[in-house]
């Protein structure tokens, strides 16, 4: 905790202003990227749970089809 303290005091009282304009593209890139992400880590579960489903359903049906034939 005191190291917290310490390093919240330097952290506000000893540093110096910066004067730096970031802009608009800047935060819409930060928001596509996010988004980019959490879009590629649903995309990865769901292709986990998926693949496996779909190749038990296509075995149960080739082994339907053989019975009826």
């Amino acid at each position: 905790m005191i190291r917290f303290s310490i390093s919240l005091f330097l952290f506000l009282y000893i540093s110096t202003p910066v004067y730096a304009y970031l802009g608009p593209g800047v935060g819409g890139g930060v928001i596509v990227a996010t988004l980019g992400i959490i879009v590629a880590i649903f995309a990865a579960i769901f292709a986990l749970i998926w693949f496996p489903l779909k190749r038990l359903f296509n075995k149960d049906k080739k082994k339907a089809k053989n019975k009826f034939d």
